[in-house]
């Protein structure tokens, strides 16, 4: 029998079969605690670190203890090692590498190395939302790996988010699992994304969600602008894997900005309105920066959802710089630029993402929606079972008009497979569904078919 809810009488919502339903609270009360256990002292602590291996460049030094990117890959290996002790072993860390070359950046055999660090799940241990950071800097010439290049914004800013994330998370447990990433040749081409997404595919890792960090300190742009209370997230409006198929239902469905990756992005946005003081979260509509990449790219090109979190004003003068002075004007990514209280916002924002990722039940499956010359609209999927699903609650249906950036309506319909939104015309409105844990903890909204799926 499928269900149904009047937005036109109460008393039609009283009689309803849901209303006998406890609906889950809509905020996760132990996620403010994660949120004030990150650390700007700690996070300062690894940039300073991070910043004095002197270069981390791709092409740098490998063999040193004290210089180069195999030194600080080592080290952030170590960090990982060390917080894992702290939680009783709770980390799998692990470097994932491959072998590169014949790139116009990488034109001899080169190693990259990326070092991973995961939590499993204590329900569903192969479902995994991940925080990305680069390890690798550079100067002006891409090539150059020996000149110094601190690069303590970009992007030892986002690497220190991730291993203070590891700090503050390690010491919960969740029904899924979270897995924090150093990746390396990002700046050459982002060829360590690639190398763990390839390593994900052929390992069973079910990717639901990358949070890609990449540059999280600098509050003051080379625009004039100083600001510490807004950050963007970059998503990809259509999914890089679609079909020709799949693009022709989605001219006549719609869905071009309503990607898994973009409902990720209106996940992150939603959580900063809810769990993180003076953060406002810009949402762009564009896969990156105009014409400009980040590691969540080859993530997306495999089909996992990823978007980029960030500083809003960038500082050029900042980036991919030889250090020098010229007419007064400073160059270089140093030290100074970084606000590590703006990155420890930041690095809460997706502490906060992660928690509730991990800690919801299965990202709903098989969304599909009907309503065509119908007064209303009808939404079914998957009802997610076995052990991976002990924490569902239910789930919640939502719709927002078509040229609303949010989601802006929504029901809590209980553990059913379907349900019907009486009159409620589908020409009118997006749809999606979200599932939602005992706790509260609830998943990115799904839109129906292809184009919003996560996969299975």
């Amino acid at each position: 029998m499928i269900k149904s809810i009047s937005l036109l009488s109460g008393l039609a919502l009283l009689a309803s079969p849901v209303s006998a339903q406890h609906a889950p609270p809509s905020e996760v009360l132990a996620v403010h605690d994660y949120v004030a256990a990150v650390s700007a002292d700690r996070i300062e602590a690894d940039i300073r670190t991070l910043a004095e291996f002197g270069t981390r460049h791709t092409l740098s030094e490998t063999e040193s203890d004290t210089r180069g990117i195999g030194a600080a890959r080592r080290w952030i290996f170590d960090e990982f090692e060390r917080i894992s002790a702290d939680c009783g072993g709770c980390l799998e860390v692990m470097y994932v590498s491959g072998t590169t070359f014949g790139q116009p950046r990488i034109p001899e055999p080169t190693e990259i190395v990326n070092v991973i660090a995961i939590q499993r799940g204590s329900l569903d241990p192969d479902r995994m939302v991940v925080m990305s950071g680069d390890i690798d800097s550079r100067v002006t010439d891409p090539l150059d790996g020996t000149s110094d290049s601190p690069g303590a914004n970009d992007n030892a800013s986002g690497m220190a988010g991730v291993i203070e994330a590891a700090r503050v998370l390690s010491q919960h447990q969740f029904a899924g699992t979270i897995a924090y990433a150093g990746l390396s040749g990002e700046e050459q081409g982002l060829f360590g994304g690639g190398i763990v997404a390839s390593h994900a595919l052929d390992n069973g890792w079910r990717i639901k969600a990358v949070l890609n960090n990449d540059m999280i300190g600098n509050i003051t742009g080379i625009n004039g602008v100083t600001n510490n209370t807004t950050a963007r997230v970059f998503s990809e409006g259509t999914r890089a894997t679609e079909t020709p198929e799949e693009a022709r239902l989605r001219r006549f469905t719609g869905g071009e900005v309503d990607s898994p990756s973009r409902n990720l992005a209106r996940m992150v946005d939603r959580t900063a309105d809810q769990y993180i003081p003076n953060l406002d979260v810009m949402m762009v509509y564009r896969l990156d920066r105009f014409r400009r990449g980040g590691h969540h790219r080859p993530f997306n090109e495999a089909g996992m959802p990823g978007v980029r979190i960030m500083e809003t004003n960038e500082h050029y003068d900042r980036q991919h710089q030889d250090l020098r002075t010229e007419d007064g004007r400073v160059y270089g990514d140093t030290i100074d630029g970084v606000d590590f209280d703006f990155a420890a916002k930041l690095t809460s924002l997706n502490v906060a993402v992660m928690a509730q990722i991990a800690g919801a039940p299965p990202i709903p499956a098989n969304v599909e929606i009907a309503g065509a010359v119908q007064p209303s609209t009808h939404i079914r999927w998957t009802l997610a079972d076995g052990r991976a699903a002990e924490n569902l609650a239910g789930y919640r249906v939502h719709w927002r008009l078509t040229d609303a950036p949010q989601w802006t309506h929504s029901r809590f319909v209980g553990r059913t497979d379907e349900f019907t939104l009486e009159n409620v015309v589908i020409d009118n409105y997006y749809f999606g569904v979200s599932a939602v844990a005992h706790d509260g903890s609830e998943t990115p909204v799904v839109f129906p078919g292809p184009a919003g799926s996560f996969g299975e």
